[in-house]
């Protein structure tokens, strides 16, 4: 009940930080920046009678229903939590707040209004939910394909900044691409981001006590590899974990104090799955 009341949590300041970059960034620059949002502002350009935000909702019903057949009814709640949230914000900030552009710049209105869009995002992916419309589909092509959520948003939002050029002229839709292409790279190094863990490997003649550290103080696995040690000819045990920052952080403060002569080795890792991580899926 606690994990999910975080990941809705999650989800309402990830689509906020959406709503903002689109109502103050994109939608008063007219930069189809890929998405049903995208596709609004340029529904909208011919149809302005509707606003951005009831378009995107009724657009997302259609593919909402999509997502809830493929990915399942815990990603459907979720999603249509933030579709209807997205919606919901994007109306209420033109019905009250009568958002004008931040800065007339394009260029700076592609890379901020990107960067914010991306991060938020990222944290509605992390949540196992979506923004619905286009990042449904992406999320399908993600779970059945193994293609990345960004690379595969750069796919299924193409054609949209295409007409965003035919609509709005080419150097607008020139930015709506360089914003779909920014988008997609920044989504995957946000995620990875979020899994970011710490890979150990420690030599020590206090392995023993350093393993009962890890296993009993940090509540983590460890394994422990034999080796010999090439310069002295010895038995020895290599000891081998994956750890988060935090833990990391603390394994490295009990090393200097039982062992300052340890020799350990630490590289990143961007995904973990198995027992205390996330599950193999």
């Amino acid at each position: 009940m606690k994990e999910s009341l975080k990941d809705y949590l999650f989800i309402f300041v990830g689509v906020f930080l959406v709503a903002l970059s689109l109502e103050y960034f994109f939608i008063p620059n007219n930069i189809a920046a890929g998405g049903l949002t995208g596709l609004a502002i340029v529904i909208n350009h011919y149809i302005p009678a509707i606003s951005t935000g009831p378009l995107v909702f009724i657009m997302d019903l259609f593919l909402f229903v999509i997502g809830f057949i493929f990915l399942g009814k815990n990603f459907g709640v979720k999603t249509i939590v933030s579709s209807f949230s997205l919606a919901g914000m994007m109306t209420f900030i033109e019905s009250f707040l009568e958002p004008k552009a931040i800065t007339n710049d394009l260029m700076l209105a592609a890379i901020f209004g990107t960067l914010i869009t991306a991060i938020g995002m990222a944290i509605v992916f992390n949540a196992n939910a979506s923004t619905g419309g286009t990042d449904t589909i992406a999320k399908i092509l993600n779970k059945f394909f193994h293609i990345d959520i960004g690379k595969s948003l750069l796919a299924v939002d193409f054609i949209v900044t295409l007409l965003g050029a035919i609509t709005f002229g080419i150097n607008i839709g020139l930015y709506g691409l360089l914003s779909v292409i920014i988008n997609g790279i920044a989504i995957d190094k946000v995620i990875e981001g979020f899994h970011v863990c710490k890979e150990v490997t420690i030599i020590s003649k206090k392995s023993d006590e350093i393993g009962k550290f890890i296993m009993e103080e940090l509540e983590r696995g460890c394994t422990f590899l034999k080796g010999v040690g090439g310069f002295t000819g010895k038995d020895t045990f290599v000891l081998y974990a994956v750890l988060g920052r935090s833990e990391f952080i603390k394994l490295k403060q009990h090393i200097s104090k039982v062992d300052p002569n340890a020799f350990i080795t630490v590289g990143e890792v961007h995904e973990v799955m198995g027992e205390g991580f996330k599950n193999i899926q």
